[in-house]
């Protein structure tokens, strides 16, 4: 019976430490400086330009090559190859754009 009580008394005794040690812990630990909370509560990197020649082309290059490019029949019209007719058009490409990454690669084409 003894052993038993002197058990609990350790157990309480180390239970009454530890909670005292987490409260000093708690109360001497130093606030996050502006840094870090601006650190972490930023979006994230900023996003590479969309290059026309190397990105957006080839999306209109492979679907639309027959008549908008160069030498088709609707290229004196809508010339895909061209930065400024995609800009003008803006969202009505999505009616035949039907991947959805070359819809969103468009679209930040077209914010930025």
């Amino acid at each position: 019976m003894r052993a038993a009580a002197l058990i609990f008394a350790f157990v309480l005794t180390l239970a009454c430490y530890l909670s005292f040690r987490a409260q000093i812990n708690a109360r001497t630990s130093e606030p996050p400086s502006v840094e870090t909370a601006e650190l972490e509560n930023s979006p994230g990197p900023v996003p590479a330009k969309i290059d026309f020649g190397t990105q957006i082309r080839p999306i209109f290059h492979s679907g639309c090559q027959p008549c908008h490019f160069n030498g088709g029949t609707m290229y004196q019209r809508l010339p895909f190859d061209r930065p400024e007719t995609i800009k003008t058009l803006g969202t009505k490409l999505f009616t035949r754009i039907k991947d959805e990454n070359e819809s969103r690669l468009i679209r930040e084409f077209l914010a930025q």
